[in-house]
């Protein structure tokens, strides 16, 4: 265990840790051209790149680096990398799944600079989380509606891009590896095991967290698993923290969130979108509206790690961090077996009162 997860989980022993909120709503008020994406790099380049985020980890890196040092203001402790769709399956999009790694290996440099900067500025522990998107393709269903047996991919190959992606996740300092917005769940075992192959191939092991998408008011992933269905197919991976993210806002997210507590025996994450969209895509659920939420679930004893996803501000993340200040963590059933084999003891809740 590195000395980053020995202290996250000291943290994740004494308070609710605060995850930072969306990349891409803070990338989009910047309202940046064709040519900001493609920045001196890529002037050349025979592909529109307006659109992918993660190319500017390389054409405009002090933009992210800015949108990740707001976060850490606002009171997040834990940075996620700018590389949700870096897998070079997504990448081929804009004809760059040749600089997938150097994507990976650029994010978690960034934030690892904004995460080492507030650190020696405020004397308190920040964290960089490695991203993993869902990529852009599905192992379980098929993309032909007259075909129910295509697919547009193959474990193998997810499990390639995803080997890829984690390397240059680790490269770049990632603290953590964050597997997220997970809608199939053969796709996120592809990428648990590949990283752990990366974890073997660069002679470390990094917390890893993992966080599924509930598609719609049903309770079920897209690929149809309910909460205890997921929970059940990825503990396998001993995560740090198990959770749902994106999709739902916080008040349809809940009942979700709460059934995953009730089976998980690791820590709980939570990071819902601002609302639902409007009907012109956007969202409007205000800082306050959004920390109430997530506020009552962490006085309710349900998660250990919060944020925000699509829509969410650092004005959000400021809020949430106000609102779950004085909530003790939740504590698993078995959760002190995980912190025996870190060397931890398990948090005694009466300390907290």
């Amino acid at each position: 265990m590195t000395e980053a997860a020995r202290e996250l989980s000291r943290l994740a022993e004494q308070r609710v840790v605060i995850l930072d909120g969306a990349m891409g709503t803070m990338i989009q008020g910047l309202s940046l051209s064709e040519e900001d994406f493609r920045g001196d790099r890529f002037t050349d380049h025979n592909h529109d790149l307006k659109g992918d985020n993660d190319i500017l980890n390389l054409s405009q890196p002090e933009k992210i680096e800015d949108i990740h040092r707001q976060y850490f203001e606002a009171g997040a402790d834990i940075a996620q990398t700018n590389t949700f769709n870096a897998t070079s399956i997504s990448q081929a999009d804009y004809g760059l799944s040749h600089l997938a790694k150097a994507i990976n290996v650029e994010g978690a440099r960034i934030a690892r600079r904004a995460a080492d900067k507030v650190r020696a500025e405020e004397g308190r522990p920040t964290f960089v989380a490695g991203a993993l998107g869902p990529t852009n393709r599905t192992a379980s269903i098929s993309p032909d509606v007259s075909d129910p047996g295509a697919r547009n991919t193959s474990f193998d190959e997810l499990r390639e891009a995803y080997l890829e992606a984690t390397l240059g996740l680790i490269e770049g300092g990632s603290d953590i590896i964050l597997v997220e917005t997970i809608f199939d769940t053969l796709n996120a075992k592809a990428a648990l095991f590949a990283v752990e192959e990366a974890f073997d191939q660069a002679g470390t092991k990094l917390p890893i967290m993992i966080s599924g998408t509930i598609t719609d008011r049903s309770g079920r992933t897209l690929s149809g698993q309910t909460p205890e269905a997921f929970w059940n197919s990825v503990r396998h991976a001993n995560p740090f923290s198990v959770g749902f993210n994106c999709a739902l806002g916080a008040k349809e997210l809940r009942p979700h969130v709460a059934e995953l507590s009730r089976v998980a025996d690791c820590r709980v994450s939570a990071y819902p979108n601002a609302g639902l969209p409007n009907e012109f895509g956007g969202y409007d659920e205000l800082p306050e509206q959004t920390a109430d939420h997530l506020g009552h679930w962490a006085e309710d004893g349900l998660v250990n790690v919060v944020g925000g996803c699509c829509g969410t501000t650092p004005d959000h993340i400021a809020a949430i961090a106000r609102q779950v200040k004085a909530s003790a963590p939740r504590v698993a059933p078995q959760l002190s077996r995980h912190l025996r084999l870190s060397g931890l003891e398990p948090f005694d809740l009466r300390s907290a009162f």
